[in-house]
């Protein structure tokens, strides 16, 4: 957008003109990617045609030189890691979703199967090599992946040969590179961001569940707000926990019909942990208690202490009505929980599992 909004009318021109060439040219013309004639045909016409026009080469200086191995010259210590470890920790999160969401959309393109974890390893030893080398870190890169994906790439060659000619690019072909124009390459990255936009995802925003659509606002408006991609992803990350807590922490108990006279059965359903105990101690009628009691967990699941101690005081209240109680259906792992956990004495209020 820079590159692009309130530069000059040729730019707006030049960057028409590449978008045409990319939609109609692959009618007629398959064997070579229509960008890269965009490109190159743009900047000839810049060239000769004398235009007026933000070139690579203003954005700075392209050193036709390879990198030479070094070992960062920085203090090793605690002060160092402080200083780089909030930057270190966001370029992690945000290249490795990126590049798990660029694996994600080139599966969909080729109809594919991706090994995400070795892509993933791949990327870290590459940026821990890079950095001996004064590079960057980097990541999958959605619009490159996709126009690769358009013109035809479908294995690792096509990925080696875009590192190996870009290479050639600026060591050999550096005096031209920095002639192409700008509005060429704003064409091609329009072309990618309407190629990899969810255009679903706006027809859909009215059909899925109101929680989903908060998440996916709050976070582009976010990414959009602060500029930074990580921050969108953690609000998005925290939102959706928020939801999800509140949408399993509904605890149903229901009196089973098949109780006599003097035994009362809990039937549970639902996720016992924190956020759900007070909605689950609420539920029961301790003052209509009968002389036994049976807690029902067969349809449950108990998940922390919070939900152990929230069992602990419904046991309680109905020993103090004088009922015998009984926990009964409970899956193993909250079994153990309940051993482990519960403050009350098992001859007065006995455990058992399936």
């Amino acid at each position: 957008v820079p590159h692009f909004v309130g530069i000059s009318n040729i730019t707006y021109v030049v960057v028409g003109i590449t978008l045409l060439i990319i939609y109609i040219l692959p009618r007629f013309i398959k064997a070579v990617p229509a960008p890269l004639i965009a490109i190159v045909s743009m900047t000839v016409l810049a060239i000769f045609g004398h235009l007026d026009l933000r070139t690579v080469g203003d954005l700075g200086q392209i050193t036709s030189s390879l990198p030479a191995f070094m070992v960062p010259d920085i203090p090793f210590n605690f002060e160092t890691l402080s200083i780089i470890f909030p930057t270190a920790l966001a370029l992690s999160i945000v290249g490795l979703l990126e590049s798990l969401l660029t694996a994600s959309i080139v599966d969909d393109m080729t109809d594919t199967e991706s090994d995400k974890n070795k892509e993933s390893r791949g990327q870290g030893i590459a940026n821990i090599v890079a950095g001996f080398f004064g590079g960057m870190a980097g990541c999958a890169m959605i619009g490159q992946s996709v126009i690769n994906v358009k013109s035809g790439g479908r294995g690792r060659l096509s990925t080696l040969v875009a590192g190996v000619f870009l290479m050639f690019l600026i060591m050999v072909l550096g005096d031209w590179v920095v002639q192409i124009p700008m509005a060429a390459l704003v064409g091609v990255m329009i072309m990618v961001s309407i190629g990899t936009f969810d255009w679903s995802s706006l027809r859909t925003l009215t059909k899925v569940p109101l929680s989903d659509s908060i998440v996916m606002i709050v976070t582009v408006v976010t990414v959009v707000a602060t500029h930074d991609l990580s921050k969108g992803v953690f609000a998005g990350i925290v939102l959706s926990a928020i939801f999800f807590v509140a949408k399993i922490s509904k605890v149903k108990v229901e009196a089973s019909a098949a109780a006599s006279e003097s035994e009362t059965v809990y039937d549970i359903k639902g996720q016992i942990f924190f956020a759900s105990v007070q909605d689950f101690i609420q539920s029961f009628s301790f003052h209509e208690a009968k002389e036994k009691v049976v807690l029902n967990f067969a349809d449950a699941h108990i998940w922390d202490d919070s939900a152990v101690a929230a069992i602990d005081k419904v046991v309680l209240k109905f020993k103090e009505k004088n009922a015998e109680v009984k926990l009964a259906g409970l899956n193993e792992s909250s079994h153990r929980l309940i051993q482990r956990l519960a403050t009350y004495d098992q001859p007065n209020a006995k455990v058992s599992g399936h």
